[in-house]
């Protein structure tokens, strides 16, 4: 699944050389075709396109009228950052808050259900899958209702408190990890809590909670993953009923007798349905299987249904929207927690890397002592201490109310990035040849590491919606106007040298006038806190960079007009710098604020190789001795909780 796609349009040809601002899309009007659309059209897009990515566009305006308006998009920090002429770094240095002693009892116990599991060597089945009694051992003990309100028999853990627990036990068991998030941030416990009404909270909340339902979100389908608007899942009313025809695919989590969150088409609209599925298939009801090497130990299936019928008491109520709105809701919650499993899977790598590297000898020394291998597990610590920035601060904001929609997916993007890049450059290549063992960490896991940078949307094609999102306020202001006086005078091709354009475009490219230069004219403006040199060193860079940005988005914008669309490397490319940038500001605020040596050491080195990926530039001599001092003292057990975290014996150690 994928985030929204709000493209930033113009009115104008691609003409550069007019160097006019062009208009954004924007929230459609009922009955009236929109500025936007028109837009899109001048672009060359079909009607169809045209008529998909209104509706796309109108879902997400609708989510973001759920939000008060200071926790909306353009109030979050990001695009505060961006925009505004001071970097709120409050924002970015949030206090966790409060946690839930009930939560925390909750969540000991979980973790002792898994390790008890993990020791007895009884966490799967003869399949391989997670077997049905250490799901309802970790039911009895209250892991699946962890999100879900007390009210209806669960802890109402504040997400910051949850997120954190995910990476403690995805050190464990990944894939446990990855449950509980499937289960109550993307599956039917959020959209249940969001928008069911009392009396469906009361009849599915307590069996969601106790794990005697366990739930799953089924959303793609054959033709439909990054385009939502492809749906072809319907469900038809009769009396009381709806019947359900279609087929969905690559849901994770979903076997006979679960509860899911099903979007389908209801007269045209996209909608939600809570469905009970039945306890065994059936004509109406049937599952479809396929060979896939990721989330091995969990069942991702399609669902094939033929008339299954629903009761009609079971549709979600999106108030304003409908089903895309509830769609794009429960991502974000999904997307921290992609970050914080990231967290705990790398930590088990780095676990797991530094008993090796003790082992194994080459030329007579141990390879601990090789500067390649401390580098690497210098490097692993730095995006480890990263995803835990990230994961911490994300979900802090989404418990203080906020949408969080882009840093939700700086997250999810920079902690599957960073598992793939720790998986296969650090962890496989330390192991050599063993990695491609049976029952080896690497071997048995490879696609369960590279997996999450397609869950929760593939990372450039968010890393465009990342962008969508944050020029969306900045056309409507500026380069809309432009637009409407382009569409109300019948000019198609402007021309600056033709006195009746210039003069139809006089007060909206006065007010962009005005805009540009007081933006270049502008010093940046933040107060960080005390921090160690090296870190405010960081801190500073990110948000001076943050400060500067908009003058290079904003011609970005000018430059391509109706063609940016459709210029999905450029977005990529400059989305991915702003991302690079909000990651070290966040990582170097927390190391200070955690004042631990080796946190500080390893926030440190990754800041430093984040920023040369923003700029250019070859790491230094002092960074190389930095990193492999670093990746010594943590060879020799100085990374914080990797003492909890299971090591797996050395394979084909050569013993006589």
């Amino acid at each position: 699944m994928i985030a929204k796609s709000n493209e930033p349009l113009t009115a104008a040809a691609d003409q550069p050389e007019t160097k006019v601002p062009a208009p954004v899309a924007h929230r459609a009007t009922s009955g009236v075709a929109s500025f936007a659309e028109t837009a899109l059209k001048l672009g060359g897009k079909s009607d169809e396109e045209v008529r998909r990515m209104g509706a796309v566009d109108k879902a997400d305006d609708e989510v973001e009228t759920m939000f008060q308006r200071q926790h909306q998009t353009s109030q979050s920090p990001i695009h505060r950052a961006v925009w505004d002429r001071e970097v709120p770094i409050d924002l970015f240095s949030l206090d966790p808050g409060a946690n839930s002693a009930d939560a925390a009892r909750v969540m000991t116990d979980s973790l002792h259900v898994v390790e008890e599991h993990l020791y007895r060597g009884t966490l799967h089945d003869e399949k391989r899958k997670l077997r049905a009694d250490v799901l309802q051992n970790l039911g009895d003990v209250g892991y699946w209702g962890l999100l879900v309100d007390k009210a209806y028999g669960g802890s109402q853990t504040p997400f910051s408190q949850f997120a954190p627990f995910l990476t403690k036990m995805a050190q464990f068991d990944p894939t446990i990890a990855g449950l509980a998030s499937v289960h109550g941030c993307i599956g039917a416990v959020d959209p249940l809590q969001t928008f069911g009404n009392v009396e469906q909270k009361h009849r599915f909340l307590p069996g969601l909670a106790s794990g005697e339902r366990l739930s799953a979100f089924a959303l793609t389908e054959p033709g439909a993953g990054s385009d939502l608007t492809a749906l072809k899942t319907v469900a038809v009313k009769r009396g009381d009923t709806y019947y359900v025809t279609g087929e969905k695919l690559f849901i994770t989590n979903v076997t006979p007798g679960r509860t899911i969150g099903l979007v389908c088409l209801i007269e045209g609209r996209p909608a939600v349905l809570i469905v009970e599925l039945p306890a065994e298939e059936n004509d109406a009801f049937r599952l479809k299987q396929y060979g896939l090497y990721a989330l091995k130990h969990a069942y991702n299936q399609g669902i094939v249904f033929n008339n299954l019928p629903v009761p009609a008491e079971n549709l979600l109520d999106p108030g304003d929207g409908d089903g895309l709105t509830i769609a794009y809701h429960g991502l974000n919650r999904g997307r921290v927690a992609l970050c914080a499993n990231a967290a705990g899977t790398m930590r088990l790598m780095l676990a797991n890397m530094i008993p090796w590297s003790h082992f194994r000898k080459t030329y007579g020394h141990a390879i601990e002592t090789r500067e390649l291998v401390q580098r690497r597990m210098g490097h692993l610590s730095g995006m480890i201490v990263a995803c835990d920035a990230l994961t911490e601060w994300t979900a802090s904001l989404l418990d203080r109310g906020f949408r969080g929609e882009m840093e939700c997916i700086i997250a999810k993007i920079f902690g599957s990035e960073a598992q793939k890049e720790a998986a296969i450059e650090l962890f496989m290549k330390t192991h050599g040849g063993r990695s491609f063992l049976h029952g080896h960490l690497f071997g048995d896991n490879v696609h369960e590491f590279l997996a999450p940078c397609i869950y929760e949307g593939e990372g450039e094609m968010l890393g465009m919606a990342f962008f969508k999102s944050l020029v969306k306020q900045h056309g409507r202001q500026f380069f809309e106007p432009i637009g409407m006086a382009l569409a109300a005078n019948g000019i198609k091709q402007p021309n600056m040298a033709n006195p009746k354009h210039l003069w139809a475009l006089k007060g909206p490219l006065a007010n962009y006038t005005k805009w540009l230069v007081g933006r270049e004219m502008h010093r940046s403006k933040y107060e960080l806190p005390d921090m160690p040199s090296r870190l405010k060193g960081h801190a500073d860079f990110a948000a001076t960079w943050l400060q500067r940005s908009p003058l290079e988005i904003s011609g970005t914008m000018r430059k391509f007009q109706l063609k940016l669309a459709d210029r999905q490397c450029r977005m990529a490319e400059l989305s991915g710098r702003v991302q690079l940038a909000v990651v070290i500001l966040c990582t170097s605020l927390y190391a200070a604020r955690h004042k631990n040596d080796i946190i500080t050491e390893a926030a440190d080195t990754i800041c430093q190789e984040l920023k040369r990926r923003m700029v250019g530039g070859l790491p230094t001599d002092r960074y190389f001795k930095q990193v492999t001092s670093l990746g010594r003292a943590i060879s020799e057990g100085h990374f914080p909780g990797l003492d909890e975290t299971p090591q797996a014996p050395t394979m084909m150690p050569y013993q006589n």
